[in-house]
């Protein structure tokens, strides 16, 4: 197995030229494409006829039954563990749900009195990947959100494992969090059949969840029918440690991304060229061990080990690259992470292992890949809302405002406007 060789900070820059790539991939858009016209054509039977070709599944049901719902079970130990996961994400969510609703009344002149209530978006689609593996903890990030906020259809929607059923920690943790509708379908497929409906499945408001390239993909086709939560591709993880940390321990978290997927990445910035070394071969070491070592052997070729004597002058290069997922594992840690302004979540510390934000601290998981987290956050409970704004005018409001919004009306030519003043006199 061979690693990329280590780059200098300023060398790095060529990096940031090989982000967001899907607009380049003619092929990949050709693919998805088709997909499209056919989810859009033949609804149900393009969904059964797509999961059998990319699946090897021939299903009879396109959804999960109520009765399979209520009967999934999880051991003892792992149930405990989720329940733990679900109450701390819950309570970290019910804050915000708390801030999102003490909307304040402002009168912005007297009589004239603004405010904005929060409202859930009504019907929404939660992708949950599970092709190399269940991620039953996504559907505690995407679901426990939706819950909190109120939408009142939630559609699940993830591959079914190879004898046609779905994973029983993704049902016990639906089941858990409330949802009842699980559809049998991944890949891009699933997208297109929640962004524009088929025969069985409603079209939905909003798509959430993660997945690879043509999952994201396709998530950003059908923006033009649906919202969509941001762009969330293959994984990614960027490491900041000094020469205090443990090499087996960064190995460990750079390892931790690159399993998921062939397409997911890690970048690693040190300021000790040795250091760099036991990390590289801490990684070698535990890739012959791993049970995932032929994903990690193919995602390895994304790894990418950058000397930075001064790590101070990496800030600005981690900002440009806005990873998803972004530890800090080095001596002035909290100096530091105050330089950071794109990151989709940031893990301070020796013991802020990134694997706990993705499971079980309270925060979520589904992030902005590819650089998107400098315009887009990780989920919240605002994610599965809008908010509509509400003004109120009294009568010595209108005498107080009326004449401006006439004397601008009328300045931009758009006179019934202005007559809608005048006709209030």
């Amino acid at each position: 197995m061979q690693i990329n060789q280590t780059l200098g900070i300023f060398e790095a820059q060529t990096l940031l030229q090989n982000r967001n790539k899907f607009q380049q991939d003619t092929s990949l858009q050709e693919s998805l494409y088709s997909i499209q016209a056919e989810i859009k054509k033949n609804g149900d039977d393009a969904l059964k006829y797509f999961t059998q070709k990319f699946d090897g599944i021939a299903l009879e049901n396109l959804f999960v039954t109520k009765e399979e719902i209520q009967n999934a079970k999880v051991g003892k130990e792992l149930e405990e563990a989720i329940t733990l996961a679900y109450n701390n994400i819950k309570e970290f969510h019910m804050e915000q749900l708390q801030t999102l609703q003490n909307q304040k009344k402002v009168e912005t002149t007297k009589g004239v009195v603004c405010w904005r209530k929060f409202t859930p978006i009504e019907k929404v689609g939660l992708y949950i990947p599970g092709g190399t593996a269940p991620l039953f903890s996504t559907v505690l990030m995407t679901a426990i959100p939706a819950q909190i906020a109120g939408c009142r259809e939630i559609i699940l929607a993830t591959p079914p494992q190879k004898d046609g059923t779905i994973h029983p920690a993704i049902l016990f943790t639906a089941k858990l969090c409330g949802v009842k509708k699980i559809l049998k379908v991944g890949g891009a497929q699933a997208i297109f059949a929640m962004a524009y409906g088929t025969q069985s499945v409603p079209n939905i408001y909003k798509i959430f969840g993660p997945g690879n390239k043509f999952v994201d993909g396709a998530k950003q086709i059908v923006q033009n029918a649906v919202a969509i939560d941001m762009p969330a591709g293959p994984s990614e993880v960027m490491v900041v440690c000094d020469d205090t940390a443990i090499p087996k321990v960064i190995a460990s978290d750079i390892l931790s991304q690159l399993e998921h997927d062939p397409s997911s990445s890690a970048v690693l910035i040190c300021n000790s060229q040795k250091h760099i070394e036991q990390i590289n071969n801490a990684i070698v070491e535990r890739v012959n061990i791993s049970p995932r070592w032929n994903i990690i052997e193919k995602s390895i070729k994304n790894y990418h080990p950058i000397y930075c004597k001064n790590l101070e002058e990496s800030a600005d290069f981690i900002n440009e690259y806005a990873p998803e997922h972004l530890i800090l594992n080095m001596q002035g840690y909290q100096n530091f992470a105050e330089k950071i302004t794109n990151a989709g979540s940031v893990f301070l510390g020796k013991y802020a292992a990134e694997s706990i934000g993705d499971y079980a601290s309270g925060t979520n998981h589904t992030l902005p890949t590819n650089g998107f987290a400098k315009s887009f956050s990780g989920l919240s409970v605002e994610s599965f809302g809008k908010f509509v704004t509400f003004q109120e005018i009294s009568q010595d409001g209108f005498n107080n405002i009326s004449n401006s919004v006439k004397i601008m009306a009328e300045a931009e030519g758009l006179h019934e406007h202005a007559n809608a003043i005048y006709t209030r006199f």
